[in-house]
């Protein structure tokens, strides 16, 4: 199926753009790894993957969920991260994680869901703390996870206890992250409790709505991967301290937030970026072409 739409996409080079194949479609057909050295193309949010690994469905201390969706493959310095992760879990007193998203085969954009996770360095684990770990394919396609934030964003609720805390420094605290995508009623509680002496792996913390009833870990780019954009700005940038519990976390609780003031419109009109679900191929690193060729 990819080489028929990779010839679609050669006789359509011609044509408008509106008329190309779209690269979530295209990546979204491919249910195996390309047979390539392991290297992410491209930015997180624009990008493909070569020679990614699959994350086994179960292993010691996790499961991998939604397995239908055939996203559960990573650079090998993610699946062995993940790996590390749930032994983090398991001494914060979790039995163990259910993993979530992580890439498809080859990456590359997806036809629903995530705007990154497309080369191989991002995970989703999941905030239900594993019960059992001997789920069958058919639970892993009925339990959900449960949100440990409030539904006015604003604090973390009656789910929430010690133990995530100590998961998530552990899993900040490991070199190869880069930063961890958390609501930012979640931040704000981290910020609470940490001591004023224990707050530097908190800058790998990052608010981000949407992320109550999960964590999105990013790796960073793996040493020698030269075609993987690294991501801008570093985390110690965003905040002026060094631990984003500051005016930059004050945000989004704010009237700012929740009430902003209509945009002034802008003397020239600018165009509309595309959304990942866009991307065509041109859109993408031009090493993703041979992603997707390759057997």
């Amino acid at each position: 199926m990819i080489r028929k739409l990779l010839i679609s996409l050669a006789l359509l080079a011609a044509a408008p753009a509106a008329a190309e194949p779209l690269a979530n479609q295209l990546f979204a057909a491919a249910e195996t790894p390309s047979q390539q050295p392991p290297m992410p193309y491209g930015a997180y949010g624009r990008g493909c993957a070569a020679g990614l690994v699959q994350l086994p469905e179960s292993g010691p201390g996790w499961q991998a969920m939604r397995l239908s969706r055939n996203r559960n493959w990573g650079m090998p310095v993610l699946v062995a991260y993940i790996e590390d992760l749930a032994g983090y879990a398991q001494k914060a007193g979790w039995d163990g994680i259910y993993v979530g998203d992580m890439s498809q085969p080859r990456g590359g954009p997806m036809n629903s869901g995530h705007a990154s996770h497309q080369i191989g360095l991002d995970v989703d684990i999941w905030a239900l703390p594993a019960g059992r770990l001997n789920l069958s394919r058919k639970e892993r396609e009925q339990i959900s996870t449960i949100s440990v934030g409030t539904a006015d964003r604003m604090s973390v609720n009656a789910n929430w206890n010690p133990s995530y805390a100590a998961f998530l420094k552990l899993a900040a605290g490991d070199p190869r992250v880069d930063r961890i995508f958390v609501a930012p009623a979640i931040k704000k509680e981290l910020c609470r409790t940490a001591t004023r002496a224990d707050k530097k792996w908190l800058q790998h913390i990052r608010p981000e709505n949407g992320h109550d009833d999960h964590f999105h870990i990013r790796l960073k780019c793996p040493k020698g991967a030269s075609e993987c954009a690294t991501q801008k700005p570093t985390v110690a940038e965003l905040s002026k301290n060094g631990d984003g519990c500051d005016e930059t976390l004050d945000w989004w609780f704010s009237d700012d937030y929740f009430h902003p003031k209509p945009a002034k419109k802008p003397q020239k009109p600018t165009p509309r970026k595309k959304t990942s679900r866009e991307f065509t191929m041109a859109d993408l690193p031009s090493q993703c072409v041979a992603v997707l060729s390759s057997p």
